[in-house]
C-alpha cells in the first residue's frame, strides 16, 4: 500500500509541536506493517540544508509566483518529497513567520502551493509514482484534498487529520481567484467559510475520513465549546470521524539508552534517576531536599493552561512541591513565572526558550510533569512522562484523559494508576491534585508504583499504526466498492 503524506513539518527536519513528531514516527511505524508513506513536505531552509545530492521528479515553471521543483530523497529513515520553492520557502524565522513570530502575510499562498502540488503528485504527475491513498495533516495541506476533489485525483481516497482544531487557515475571499480552483469551489460544500477561505474547513470537507489524534478529543470536536466554529460540520460528517490516540518514538524516547541523560535507567532501578535530579536542581537553581520536583515543559499559552498555573503558583509552592519550568510564548505568562521564580527562590526554576536536550533530563530526573491544558488533542509530554516514570498531572481532556489513568483510591490499591486527573480545569481542582500529589509522593511504594505502571504503559506507535493500517484498507475497500 502506498500513502502520501502532506505535511508542514516532520521531525527531523522541521519542528515547532508535536505535529513534527507524529509525522515523523508514523511512517516509521507504518513501514513495518507493510505501509509505505511518502511524505512532501516544504523545503524550509534547515530542510534544503539536510541534502546535497537533488534528485527533480517535477518541475513547475510557475508555482505560486515563481520556478519550483520536487525532490526525491532518503533521509532519516523517511521517504521525501521535497518542495523546493525558494520564493515561498527559503526565509529566515519559523516555518510560519518571521523571527519576531509575525505570521507571513502569503501564508496562505505558500500553504495552497504545497496542496496543489500534493494534488498534483495524486493524480499521478511524478512518472512511476501513484499513491493509493493521500493523508493531509492541519491546515497547511488540507487544501490537497480540495485540489484532489476538483482535480484528477478525485476518485484517490483521503483522510484529513486533525492535530489541533484552534489552527484552522481561514483567509478573505480575496485570495480564492489565485488558488487554481474551478469557481463552483467557492461554496459552502466546498472551500468557502463565513464569506472567506477555510482550508481547513475544505480538508474536512473533501476528506473521505477525518482523524483526531484521540478519542475523547475527536468527541470534544462535536461540541460547540470545542468545536471552534466547525462543530456543524464535524457533526454532518460524525460517521466518517476517528480517534487515534498518537503514539512517540521509543527510540529516542528511552529512558535506558537516552544520550541526552547524565544516568540512564529503567523501571527496575529507579534509584539511577537521582543523577537527573541533581541536574535539574542545579539547572533550575533549586532547593536540594527530598520534596518533589514537579516540571513543566510546554508552550506557554492560554491554551496550555499556563495562566491558571500562574494564578496558583504560590499555593503549589505551599504544599511543599518545587517547580523546574522550561517554555516560552505569551510575553505577558512568561514575566509572571519569571517573577514566581524571584518570589521563592529554590524553590521555582524557570527556563525561557526550548531546549531538546533538557526536555529529556526533566523528564528524567523531576518526579512529576504537569500539564493543566484547557484543550489537548493529544499531548505527548505525558507520553513521555509515562514512558520516563515522571508522572503526569493532567486536566481531564482530550487525549489526557485517554492516556494517564487517576491515582484515585480504587485505582491505587487495584495497582493500576499512572498519574492524577483533574477536573474542572481551574485553579482550586488543580491545587487540590497538586496536595494529592505531595500525599502521594510521601509514601514510596504508592510513589515507586506510579512510576512503574506508567512505565509499563505501551506508548509505542504499534497499536495506533494498526488502527491506521485499518482506516486505510477501509478506504481503499470504499474506493473498490
Amino acid at each position: 500500500m502506498q500513502v502520501l503524506s502532506v505535511t508542514p513539518e516532520i521531525f527531523p527536519l522541521i519542528k515547532t509541536g508535536g505535529l513534527a513528531d507524529v509525522t515523523g514516527a508514523l511512517p516509521i511505524a507504518l513501514a513495518a506493517k507493510g505501509v509505505t508513506m511518502r511524505t512532501l513536505i516544504p523545503g524550509f531552509p534547515t530542510v534544503m540544508a539536510a541534502f546535497k545530492k537533488k534528485k527533480a521528479v517535477m518541475q513547475y515553471p510557475l508555482l505560486q509566483g515563481g520556478k519550483a521543483a520536487v525532490h526525491s530523497i532518503q533521509l532519516a529513515g523517511l521517504e521525501l518529497f521535497v518542495l523546493d520553492a525558494p520564493h515561498l520557502f527559503d526565509r529566515p524565522g519559523g516555518p510560519y513567520g518571521n523571527a519576531t513570530g509575525v505570521d507571513w502575510p502569503d501564508n496562505w499562498r505558500r500553504f495552497a502551493a504545497l496542496s496543489q502540488v500534493g494534488g498534483d503528485i495524486a493524480g499521478g504527475a511524478i512518472s512511476g509514482y501513484q499513491p493509493d491513498i493521500v493523508h493531509a495533516h492541519d491546515w497547511q495541506s488540507a487544501m490537497t484534498l480540495a485540489y484532489m476533489r476538483y482535480g484528477k485525483a478525485v476518485g484517490i481516497p483521503s483522510m484529513m487529520t486533525v492535530h489541533n482544531l484552534a489552527f484552522q487557515g481561514q483567509f478573505g475571499a480575496g485570495i480564492f481567484g489565485e488558488l487554481g480552483l474551478p469557481a463552483a469551489a467557492m461554496a459552502l460544500d466546498g472551500v468557502e467559510y463565513y464569506g472567506g477561505v477555510g482550508f481547513l474547513k475544505a480538508g474536512l470537507q473533501a476528506a473521505w475520513a477525518i482523524t483526531t489524534v484521540s478519542p475523547t478529543y475527536a468527541q470534544e470536536i462535536r461540541s460547540a465549546e470545542f468545536g471552534m466554529g466547525l462543530d456543524g460540520l464535524i457533526n454532518m460528517r460524525s460517521s466518517d470521524l476517528y480517534g487515534i490516540v498518537n503514539g512517540i518514538d521509543t527510540g529516542i524516547w528511552n529512558p535506558e539508552t537516552d544520550k541526552h541523560l547524565v544516568s540512564t535507567y529503567t523501571a527496575g532501578t529507579l534509584k539511577a534517576r537521582a543523577p537527573n535530579r541533581a541536574a535539574v536542581e542545579e539547572r533550575f537553581s533549586l532547593d536540594r531536599d527530598d520534596s518533589p520536583i514537579v516540571c513543566v515543559v510546554s508552550r506557554l499559552t492560554w491554551q496550555k493552561g499556563m495562566d491558571i498555573l500562574a494564578l496558583v503558583v504560590d499555593g503549589i509552592v505551599a504544599t511543599g512541591a518545587r517547580l523546574a519550568i522550561l517554555g516560552s510564548g505569551d510575553a505577558g505568562l512568561e514575566g509572571a513565572l519569571l517573577a514566581a521564580a524571584a518570589r521563592h527562590r529554590g524553590r521555582i526554576g524557570v527556563v525561557v526558550g526550548y531546549d531538546e536536550g533538557l526536555s529529556h533530563i526533566m523528564q528524567g530526573g523531576c518526579d512529576a510533569i504537569v500539564i493543566p491544558s484547557r484543550f489537548e488533542p493529544c499531548g505527548l509530554t505525558q507520553l513521555y512522562g509515562l514512558r520516563y516514570g515522571c508522572v503526569p498531572v493532567v486536566a481531564r481532556t482530550g487525549g489526557l484523559a485517554d492516556t494517564v489513568i487517576d491515582a484515585n483510591e480504587a485505582a491505587v490499591s487495584a495497582g493500576v494508576a499512572t498519574g492524577f486527573q483533574f477536573a474542572p480545569n481551574n485553579g482550586g481542582a488543580f491545587l487540590h491534585t497538586m496536595r494529592r500529589l505531595v500525599d502521594a509522593h510521601a509514601s514510596p511504594a504508592v510513589w515507586e508504583s506510579l512510576q512503574r505502571q506508567g512505565m509499563k504503559a505501551d506508548v509505542s506507535w504499534d497499536k495506533s499504526a494498526d488502527k491506521y493500517v485499518e482506516l486505510y484498507r477501509s478506504l481503499l475497500s470504499k474506493r473498490v466498492a
